[in-house]
């Protein structure tokens, strides 16, 4: 601790700025209770109190005085961000004209404090934090100690840039209910954000953001070679119903491994939908990674337990759990730790991409046709392709491999996991140009349905008391926001699975940290676990069946259209379909290359299970002549060129009766007609 402490002392005086202003430190009057031998064991393992993660709240916070309004105490979180607009600042920045300054937490119990971890100002253009400052404690807010090193009060040394946290432990800890931070030289203006580390007493009680774990589970953050590990121990626990496999490789080779849990893994079962969960599109938002192993484990020990709701899961769905889709990222940031890698470390792949919004602008091409009538007769409304040479372009590796997996596999509904803050976001994503313009989806009312079913089953996402994490809450109370409204971005992952496949996909934010310290595991399981389960449920919302002909042939990419929704689905290889709706009536038809299209009544109510909706389609009458044509050895495709007065104008006269047929005409008269026509040729 003494070399670390010259150390330190070293590199400040190399690099401290001259202060600016230093205000006189209260005397200390009276002596909290404090542990006279350093508990090394409680300096490695207190973790942080909730500043960054909003345990901490709003009313727990004060401070001598603010620069202005958009500085106050409370913007002195770890990790804050200002908006674009400056109305909400990157830190609490005091007013420089007043004698005092400090920052002060009041934790409303007695707590054993280890250290604090200091941060700059959150700003594109100032360069502001604290280099140098006291630390005091109190149990009344009236009376203060400063802390001492038996010598003199103990100066600590702070950042030497805005954006790197510095982490500060204490020779001893303190037991205190309350902490000031005293600042004495700053650079620029004196702006900082902290977090404070500290173990509550075994004798305090528990707070309202203290919730017990009830599932006796691995809460522990797990790197790489331990996260494949983790997955290797639940899939021999239960081999029946898991399986491993990979959707690809990063850039740097690591293996995106995959998790899929149903009653017959490896094989799609005609009739069962398929839903996906994956997490780590920025490396440094680990909650979703922890809650997705989290997942596996519930799945596999319920199972094995037996518990209804979690057998009906597994044998009614086919389920991909993928925890780390940026593992290369994901390792930087482990390596930092909770709480000390900044805002942005691990955010992008080792390429340099932000793999949710690398993906193909699907959108412009869609909204182009619209406005130019083409859709959906020169462009579809549902599966638009890829732009060619899109794949040979700037476009990471990572998303590459999930593209194919997507492709590949029909998936139903899914949600990716991310952090930072905590809502609910559906698409679209992108605004529509002109800037502002906003587009909904053709199915805006189900997205928000999904959106509010993981939301509102979570157990502190619609608290909006609490604001959201950088700015006042957004979401008006409901814990959901059009992506687009709030932050767009172009080319997203949600996006691109709407317009590409069949696949319903929401974004979910799950907490203000996004790297929280291994004790919050625990809480977080049981604020999401409920919402994790309940969002997976909502695939069997809506209408399944199989389209095939009328000899029982499943006819795979046949396209399910409903009326008043103008975004279709297709079938899958094995000719079965799924299509997510509202409870309510439909008039729903199912159309194929070489087959007249047919038209159902469908129904979908409440119940559990998605409603039937099966078709039978018969080959149409421009099929048969085709057929009839081939058989005869004569090409199935008249040309114009090589045809009398009489053939071009049976050939008009067939071009206008198939227009006809398209329009659900009777075509059995038509069909005697032409057959006769043909055989008199002959």
């Amino acid at each position: 601790l003494a070399k670390a402490k010259k150390a330190a002392e070293k590199e400040a005086k190399a690099k401290k700025p001259k202060p600016t202003k230093k205000p006189k430190p209260p005397k200390p009057t009276k002596k909290p209770k404090a542990t006279k031998k350093p508990n090394i064991s409680c300096l490695l393992e207190c973790p942080p109190l909730g500043m960054e993660s909003h345990r901490v709240e709003d009313d727990q916070i004060l401070a001598s005085s603010m620069s202005h309004h958009g500085y106050t105490a409370l913007r002195g979180r770890l990790n804050i961000s200002a908006d674009e607009d400056d109305v909400y600042g990157g830190a609490w920045c005091a007013d420089t004209e007043e004698k005092e300054h400090w920052f002060q937490v009041n934790t409303r119990r007695e707590v054993e404090f280890t250290g604090i971890i200091t941060q700059g100002r959150s700003s594109d253009t100032h360069d502001d934090f604290v280099s140098s400052y006291f630390v005091a404690f109190s149990n009344d807010s009236r009376d203060w100690t400063m802390l001492h090193d038996g010598y003199a009060e103990w100066l600590f040394y702070g950042n030497v840039d805005k954006d790197t946290p510095v982490m500060t432990e204490f020779s001893y800890p303190v037991v205190a209910r309350y902490i000031r931070i005293l600042p004495q030289s700053w650079n620029g203006s004196l702006c900082m954000r902290l977090e404070v580390l500290g173990c509550p007493l075994p004798t305090s009680y528990p707070t309202e953001n203290d919730v017990p774990p009830t599932d006796d589970l691995d809460y522990r953050h797990h790197n790489y070679k331990e996260m494949r590990q983790m997955m290797k121990v639940i899939n021999e626990e239960c081999p029946n119903i898991t399986r491993i496999y990979n959707i690809g490789k990063s850039s740097q080779g690591l293996k995106m491994y995959a998790m899929e849990i149903s009653d017959n893994p490896g094989e799609h079962e005609t009739g069962e939908p398929e839903f996906r969960y994956t997490a780590g599109l920025h490396g440094n938002e680990v909650l979703g990674r922890e809650l997705l192993l989290l997942l596996m484990q519930f799945l596999c020990k319920e199972y094995n337990d037996d518990n209804p709701r979690v057998r009906r899961l597994v044998e009614s769905i086919r389920i991909h759990l993928v925890p780390s889709l940026n593992p290369d990222a994901y390792e930087l940031a482990y390596e930092m730790g909770s709480e000390m890698g900044n805002w942005a470390l691990g955010h992008w792949t080792e390429e340099g991409y932000d793999i949710f919004q690398n993906f193909p602008d699907l959108n412009s091409i869609l909204w182009g046709a619209e406005d130019r009538g083409w859709v959906p007769r020169v462009i579809p409304n549902h599966h638009i392709p890829i732009p060619e040479n899109f794949l040979n372009g700037s476009v990471a590796a990572e998303t590459k491999a999930i593209i194919s997996w997507m492709e590949r596999t029909p998936f139903v509904l899914g949600a990716n996991l991310q952090g930072g803050e905590k809502m609910v976001t559906y698409p679209f994503d992108m605004q529509r140009p002109p800037r502002g313009a906003l587009r909904e989806t053709a199915d805006e009312n189900l997205f928000r349905w999904l959106a509010m079913t993981y939301a509102h089953s979570h157990l502190t996402m619609t608290e909006n008391h609490r604001g959201s994490c950088h700015t006042d809450d957004v979401t008006g109370g409901q814990g959901i926001i059009n992506r687009a409204s709030w932050k767009p971005v172009v080319g997203s992952m949600n996006d691109f699975s709407y317009l590409h496949t069949n696949c319903f996909e929401i974004s979910i934010f799950l907490g203000c940290d996004k790297f929280p310290h291994e004790s919050e595991l625990a809480s977080e399981w049981e604020n999401n676990r409920e919402a994790l389960l309940a969002f997976i449920e909502q695939v069997h919302r809506g209408i399944k069946g199989v389209v095939r002909d009328v000899d029982g042939n499943l006819l795979a990419n046949a396209t399910v259209s409903v009326e008043g929704i103008k975004h279709d689905v297709k079938t899958a290889a094995a000719g079965d379909y799924w299509r997510l709706l509202n409870p309510g009536e439909y008039r729903v038809t199912a159309r194929a290359d070489g087959y007249s299209s047919q038209t159902r009544l469908c129904i979908v109510g409440y119940d559990a299970n998605a409603s039937p909706c099966s078709f039978s389609l018969t080959k149409s009458n421009w099929a048969r002549i085709q057929q009839i044509m081939a058989q005869s050895r004569k090409r199935p495709r008249l040309k114009s060129e090589h045809l009398g007065n009489q053939s071009k104008a049976f050939y008009k006269t067939v071009s206008t009766l198939h227009a006809y047929e398209t329009q659900q005409q009777n075509m059995q008269f038509i069909t005697m007609s032409l057959l006769l026509y043909i055989l008199k040729l002959h």
